[in-house]
């Protein structure tokens, strides 16, 4: 992993490039994806012309464009009516998952129910206008939200309890969640336990950009959803894009990232262990940030020795070597404000006393402080849920919550004394406007 320095790079320019390097732009896709796209496709499409295609034919067909998309892409031969998962599936699932890890989950799930409860925001008491109107504002859940749980390369159990968890807490009547098929036409065992964990009764194997469309257009078989919530590849990424106004989003998120700010006080070993926790994902991004020479070459040392021990680790050190780096800041100050503009989705303060670099962070997805505060207690277990911004949207976009599933609704009550005081202004700005009709909407209730 290659070590830059303030005194002889532009840390700012090198987070810049990583930054575009892994975003939509960057345009990620694996060898295995370029082939298959021919393969499928007849041409060498590019990610969004794949994506457009996908979601037009399924707008158009149905069904049996989603059907075909599931054979031609994940090897799954599924009829129609195996679109959607049995009851029966979710349960011997869960009850074939492994003790220790049912219970884990258990556990994650309360923390996580319990934190999503604490923030649910609760509506303020009615004001009173200057000019005698009662203005309020109230929440009402979505009805029909879908949580899209990665289950192609890997099974994300996590990722459910997540996204399901705050929709579940909104009060969100109708949660459907959607995994990829396995080329059996079987879908992730881990994540069906969690769907039957969370009393779920409507899940269909299917993902991808295929999965996006059918749930964003509605098919026959599948009826359209409010929102779609939960990560994916490119495809998925680009797909959720092109539907947004169809249906609500979370986010458009790309490849992980963690940056990692730490000192002096900071043990290497850790730090190179948190690095490593992002690069094993590969593609994502893993950067250090410290004044510390010291810190800095000794980190390097740690993860050459921790790089072995990995089931991952040629996967990892392509990581590291391709979207990390160590960067040796003039000082701490200089850290924070890199890492403000890189807004990554996960932020490490590595240093004795976080709480008082925390006042200057602005941008970031998740904050952990401390040399206890690893990363990964977030992705499954801590509370708030491990969807995030990535690509340097946490400058404006925030963590999925269960108020992203709550729809403020302004209410107005006006009685006819507090009309006479505003039909006045309500008169002149509307007609100002040119919109006379406007302005006898409230005149008319004045007139004899």
């Amino acid at each position: 992993m290659k070590i830059l320095r303030a005194a002889e790079t532009d840390l700012a320019a090198a987070l810049a490039g990583l930054s575009q390097n892994l975003g939509m732009s960057g345009a990620i896709v694996s060898e295995a994806s370029r082939r298959k796209t021919v393969e499928v496709f007849g041409a060498p499409l590019t990610p969004l012309e794949v994506v457009r295609r996908i979601l037009a034919d399924v707008k158009t067909r149905g069904d049996e464009a989603v059907s075909e998309y599931c054979r031609k892409l994940d090897g799954a031969h599924l009829a129609l009516k195996r679109f959607r998962v049995t009851l029966k599936e979710m349960k011997a699932a869960h009850d074939a998952l492994p003790k220790a890890l049912r219970d884990s989950l258990r556990r994650a799930r309360k923390n996580i129910e319990r934190f999503q409860r604490h923030i649910k925001v609760k509506p303020p008491a009615a004001l009173t206008a200057a000019d005698g109107g009662e203005l309020r504002i109230e929440y009402r859940p979505l009805k029909r939200i879908a949580a899209l749980v990665p289950g192609g390369r890997a099974s994300y159990p996590s990722t459910a309890l997540m996204t399901i968890i705050p929709a579940q807490v909104a009060g969100v009547q109708e949660v459907v969640m959607a995994t990829p098929s396995l080329p059996d036409g079987s879908a992730r065992p881990e994540n069906l336990a969690v769907a039957h964990m969370l009393g779920l009764t409507e899940v269909y194997r299917f993902g991808g950009a295929h999965g996006v469309a059918a749930l964003a257009f509605g098919t026959r078989t599948v009826p359209r959803v409010d929102m779609i919530v939960g990560p994916g590849n490119l495809f998925v990424t680009l797909a959720k894009r092109e539907v947004y106004g169809e249906c609500d989003l979370d986010m458009l998120a790309g490849p992980s990232e963690v940056l990692i700010i730490a000192n002096e006080s900071a043990d290497p070993r850790y730090v190179a262990a948190d690095l490593l926790s992002q690069a094993e994902h590969d593609p994502a991004a893993s950067v250090l940030l410290t004044p510390s020479e010291s810190v800095a070459r000794r980190t390097v040392e740690e993860l050459e020795r921790q790089l072995p021990l990995l089931s991952r680790e040629k996967a990892a050190r392509a990581c590291l070597d391709r979207y990390g780096f160590i960067a040796v800041t003039r000082s701490l100050d200089q850290a924070v404000a890199l890492a403000n503009q890189f807004a990554p989705e996960h932020l490490e303060l590595a240093v004795k006393a976080p709480e008082k670099l925390l006042r200057d962070i602005r941008c970031a997805g998740a904050v952990f402080l401390g040399h206890q505060t690893p990363e990964p207690v977030g992705d499954y277990v801590a509370g708030p849920s491990h969807v995030l911004p990535t690509g340097g949207t946490a400058r404006f976009a925030h963590g999925l919550n269960v108020n992203d599933f709550l729809r403020p609704m302004s209410v107005l009550k006006y009685s006819r004394k507090a009309l006479a005081k505003a039909v006045n202004d309500v008169n002149i700005i509307a007609r100002a406007e040119g919109l006379d009709a406007h302005a006898r909407s409230a005149t008319i209730r004045f007139e004899r």
